[in-house]
């Protein structure tokens, strides 16, 4: 199976997005919310989560095409991504939870489609479908999780994975140990430095 973008070893990634900060366009206007940067489009709510008990950003929410993209950016070994490993803890984690899971090849490789029990809903009616996505970056790793619309809709579902595709994930130069979340920070208003 050949790789339209090329068969470059990260499957095209340098070219089809989401993107190393060594590889975005300068000129875009990006809103820069630290360890990922996000391009504004039409119709796109974002949202910060915050744990309560540190007061850190611990992931992005972005509303877009009746779905939701949550995002986080983590540091990744050099040598080796860290996608393969995290479907696994994934897959355990809602099998634990009662939910089923399967692995498919999706548009952005390989992803999980998950069926996963909400809290408190009757057994008929409480389950939520996501789909969860993640990329292997220059040591980095984005990981996404879809809901809404994009867990069946393919239009929605495109449009969705072309947001993800859009991000910008800043490293930094310092050290940090795999797996750790890259820190996340409140854009800068408009207009501020």
């Amino acid at each position: 199976m050949s790789d339209v973008n090329g068969t470059a070893a990260d499957g095209g990634r340098a070219s089809t997005g989401p993107f190393d900060e060594s590889e975005a366009n300068p000129v875009r206007p990006y809103i820069d919310l630290g360890g990922i940067k996000v391009l504004p489009r039409e119709g796109l709510n974002l949202r910060l989560e915050v744990e309560e008990q540190s007061k850190r950003i611990v992931a992005v929410g972005l509303d877009y095409a009746d779905s939701t993209l949550q995002v986080q950016p983590f540091a990744a070994p050099r040598s080796t991504g860290l996608w393969d490993e995290t479907r696994d803890q994934i897959r355990q984690q809602i099998r634990q939870q009662g939910g089923r899971v399967e692995e498919r090849e999706g548009p952005l490789g390989p992803e999980l489609l998950a069926e996963v029990p909400v809290a408190g809903a009757d057994a008929a009616t409480g389950k939520r479908v996501a789909r969860f996505v993640g990329v292997d970056g220059p040591r980095w790793f984005l990981r996404g999780v879809i809901g809404g619309a994009a867990t069946g809709d393919i239009e929605a579902a495109g449009k969705v994975e072309d947001l993800f595709r859009s991000i910008v994930v800043v490293r930094g130069g310092s050290p940090m140990p795999p797996r750790d979340l890259i820190p996340l920070k409140m854009p800068a208003a408009p207009g501020t430095a």
